[in-house]
């Protein structure tokens, strides 16, 4: 609680912090003061004038006592006196009334000049406060802003860097290969068309056993030289898992001289390397080819013609690596059902097999009858030919007879339990068909 003396009455009175609050805000602004001096100024301009009111209603009252006494001079000499000295009393007491009011009025002045000085130096503070946390604020804001342009600064910077590492990188590569490419214009001019073919088979078996050979050495990869079907390829590659082989590729690398005046085709060899894949059993075909340089299509990568021929590719020789690592790994994947379509493939050969056997047997049984039925016949005749032979032939004719109860009862005695034995294939067949039905 904070105490507040009245200007007016003098009596001092107790506020709470809300209401001393709202003095202390109505006290600090130059109205308040303006107020407070107009008020000073108003306070002795009616102090003058009561002063004054006073002194004329005094003259006033005197000259109409000075009217009415005029008749009675002599006799009221001694009370003119006593008011007289009436007079100067009440204007003492007038005075001194004023002069204690004054100087209230002067204490009531300082000391709202003291709260306003006070009000001002709390204000003062306040806003040095707000000042400073507005300062920190903007200085935190300007660091931060700092901050985040040096960011954005070493980002541009290090763009900048990596796009002129990536512009390096593809120039040097271009440089590589055009390097390349002048090169192998410089070595195919200095060479005849048999060495420039001869040189990009020399360049993918080194590729090869440089970077195949250390991580597959077991791998096989030689010339084709078996020609004894009419043609053959340049490379074969295959590879094995155990005794499996699951992999296989026919590899035909083709070049020719830029002076060569008859251009050839890509596609002029695509039926000789399917042919040679066919005949070699190889399950895959690759062409390695320099033709058609200007070809964007065989330019771009590697170029699938399975749609032409089997799983034929296209490709050039920077693709030779990727290619077998990429055949590899996909022929890897599927080794399992490689196996298991070998172990198909071979219980269908039991199975033709089983049938060999069987019309094998059906055709000889037929033979033995018409052997028999034609011995018969021969027998009848002889028969009709000479009596004299008659028991001769009778004993032919049993023999023959005997021959056809013994295949006949060979044919009855024939069952699928006989047939299928030693025939695991054909016994699973049957016996899953027997479950089956």
């Amino acid at each position: 609680m904070n105490e507040i003396k009245c200007p007016n009455c003098g009596k001092v009175f107790s506020v709470d912090e809300a209401s001393y609050a709202s003095v202390v805000s109505q006290v600090r602004n130059k109205e308040f003061m303006a107020e407070v001096q107009r008020r000073a100024e108003e306070l002795e301009r009616q102090q003058q004038l009561q002063r004054q009111s006073d002194k004329l209603q005094a003259e006033k009252g005197f000259q109409q006592q000075l009217n009415e006494k005029d008749k009675e001079l002599e006799r009221r000499n001694a009370e003119i006196a006593r008011l007289e000295e009436q007079i100067k009393g009440i204007a003492l007491s007038k005075q001194v009334e004023f002069d204690r009011m004054l100087a209230a009025k002067d204490a009531e002045i300082l000391q709202l000049q003291g709260q306003v000085a006070q009000s001002q130096s709390q204000t003062q503070m306040a806003v040095l406060k707000e000042q400073n946390k507005a300062t920190q604020l903007i200085q935190q804001k300007d660091n931060e802003i700092a901050s985040w342009k040096g960011r954005l600064d070493a980002e541009k910077n290090d763009s900048i860097r990596r796009e002129q590492d990536i512009r390096q990188g593809y120039e040097l590569q271009l440089r590589q290969k055009q390097e390349m490419v002048d090169y192998y214009k410089d070595l195919k001019a200095r060479m005849s068309t048999k060495m420039v073919g001869e040189t990009l088979e020399a360049h993918c078996n080194t590729l090869f056993n440089t970077t195949i050979r250390p991580i597959m050495p077991y791998a096989y990869f030689e010339k084709d030289n078996d020609a004894s079907g009419g043609s053959k390829g340049d490379f074969i590659f295959r590879d094995f898992d155990g005794d499996f082989e699951y992999i296989s590729i026919m590899f035909e690398m083709k070049n020719e001289m830029d002076e060569t005046a008859k251009k050839h085709r890509n596609e002029d060899f695509l039926k000789k390397l399917d042919e040679d894949r066919r005949r070699k059993s190889c399950e895959f075909a690759v062409l390695v080819s320099l033709l058609e340089p200007d070809s964007e299509l065989y330019n771009t990568g590697i170029v699938d013609v399975s749609h032409r021929y089997p799983k034929m590719y296209v490709i050039r020789p920077q693709f030779f690596i990727p290619l077998i690592t990429l055949l590899v790994q996909t022929s890897k994947k599927s080794i399992a059902l490689q196996r298991q379509l070998v172990l198909a493939q071979s219980q269908s050969v039991d199975v033709t097999n089983f049938e060999t056997k069987l019309n094998d047997f059906k055709e000889r049984f037929a033979n033995n009858y018409r052997l028999a039925s034609e011995k018969f016949q021969r027998a009848i005749e002889e028969i009709d030919k000479s009596i004299d032979h008659l028991q001769k032939i009778k004993a032919n004719l049993l023999g023959s007879e005997n021959n056809l109860r013994i295949a006949n009862n060979k044919a009855e005695e024939l069952t699928i339990k006989k047939l299928t034995y030693q025939n695991p294939t054909m016994k699973a067949k049957f016996d899953e068909s027997r479950i089956t039905t």
